[in-house]
């Protein structure tokens, strides 16, 4: 199995960006891009070439569903995980999630010491 290196974290909230950011890369070791919403994350998904990405729902400007239905139209995702971050997990709100092509939802607040291995857990089970 491929190692999870590379994490594309969309994330309009500076202190939310900040801690995941120290939590995927202190505790977990992983390179993050974190980026402050959906145009830039189009933007810099190319340069960076993540292996998963870590999106948050509710954005200003353009969402989470709408950042994931802009990058599926001009990438090819097929290998690349999404995975949205929300507070709003009730089970028709996540299935709507995974309907748009999520392949899991992290909920917030989330704890920074658990992040890592959360998506490590998600990695796996996709691959």
């Amino acid at each position: 199995m491929t190692e999870l290196v590379r994490i594309l974290h969309v994330e309009d909230d500076p202190s939310i960006q900040q801690i995941a950011k120290i939590a995927l890369e202190a505790v977990g070791g992983f390179e993050v891009c974190s980026c402050h919403g959906g145009q830039q994350a189009l933007e810099q998904f190319a340069d960076f070439n993540p292996q998963l990405v870590l999106l948050d729902v509710m954005m200003p400007g353009m969402d989470g569903p709408e950042t994931l239905r802009q990058l599926q139209q001009r990438f090819d995702l097929s290998t690349i995980p999404v995975v949205f971050m929300t507070a709003k997990v009730q089970s028709h709100e996540v299935q709507s999630y995974k309907d748009l092509g999520a392949i899991d939802v992290v909920v917030k607040p989330f704890d920074p010491m658990t992040l890592s291995d959360r998506i490590r857990q998600i990695w796996q089970a996709s691959h």
